[in-house]
């Protein structure tokens, strides 16, 4: 198994030497990948004084960029992915590599501990739930950043990628549409070197609209059908009440009912969409 670690990073001087020095006492036959995503400190040299690959972006694009360049640029079959804060232990990555024959992907998920503060806990634990409702599995951390992914597998989907911080929620979702087999495994994440870049209100709602954007493109039905049955049940039970108030059937009745005809109409359209883009992917369209 040939391996390389993408670590994306801006602005993680402080960090990259006790990481890259740890991801070689840990996997000391792997290709390490630093992205540089326009850090305005001494990240990019620190990490060629570590004698790692750097490569750099011109200007920051995003978190999700710089993983999708170290992937396009990964020479190994099997890629690692893991934030340069210094959260991820090293020491997790031969235990997960271990299992990359038998998944498709695996997530190391952090525990209740490991989460920074109790709204980052609420906020991560709400995500979770509503795409485990949208996937039907048990999904434990959403948002991870460690993962290991065959790196052909993971070429697939990279059109499908944002360049945020987002990414883990959509190839997670892509991944499970496809009926690929996903683990995950506990870890502890250590305290990160310096302050979070993630700003809990303006990234969290952020996070929340990109579960909702792709639970649109994951399986269109579960939000156009609750929606649709929500509205029908209120324009039924209106027309009840006005046919035995007034003996009659008012607009609101008719346009609560033809909404919720012409949204479910909607969503059977969309997953028909849906499920001729993942063909399309999966054939290598």
């Amino acid at each position: 198994m040939n391996v390389s670690i993408v670590i994306p990073v801006h602005n993680e001087n402080q960090a990259l030497p006790a990481l890259i020095s740890s991801i070689r006492r840990h996997v000391p036959d792997a290709e390490i990948i630093v992205i540089d995503d326009g850090s305005t400190d001494a990240s990019a040299d620190t990490a060629r004084r570590s004698g790692v690959r750097v490569i750099s972006h011109p200007y920051k694009i995003g978190n999700g960029a710089a993983v999708k360049t170290g992937m396009r640029s990964a020479t190994g079959d099997t890629i690692v992915l893991m934030d340069g804060d210094g959260q991820h232990d090293p020491s997790d990555i031969p235990s997960m590599l271990r299992l990359a024959g038998s998944y498709d992907m695996i997530v190391g998920a952090r525990s209740r501990r490991s989460h920074a503060g109790i709204f980052r806990l609420v906020a991560n634990s709400i995500y979770n739930f509503l795409a485990s409702y949208v996937t039907k599995f048990a999904i434990k951390d959403l948002t991870s950043g460690f993962r290991v992914v065959r790196r052909e597998t993971a070429l697939r989907y990279l059109c499908l990628l944002p360049n945020t911080f987002s990414y883990p929620t959509t190839i997670t979702l892509a991944f499970l549409r496809s009926g690929r087999s996903i683990f995950y495994i506990p870890i502890t994440a250590l305290p990160r070197a310096g302050a979070s870049k993630i700003r809990l209100l303006h990234d969290g709602f952020n996070f929340l609209l990109i579960i909702i954007k792709i639970t649109t493109l994951y399986s269109p039905l579960h939000i156009f059908l609750p929606l649709s049955f929500v509205l029908f049940i209120l324009g039924l039970t209106n027309y009840m009440y006005t046919y035995i108030t007034d003996n009659r059937f008012t607009n609101m009745s008719a346009l609560c009912i033809i909404s919720a005809l012409m949204i479910f109409l909607m969503g059977l359209i969309s997953e028909q969409i849906t499920q001729m883009r993942y063909d399309r992917i999966e054939n290598g369209g």
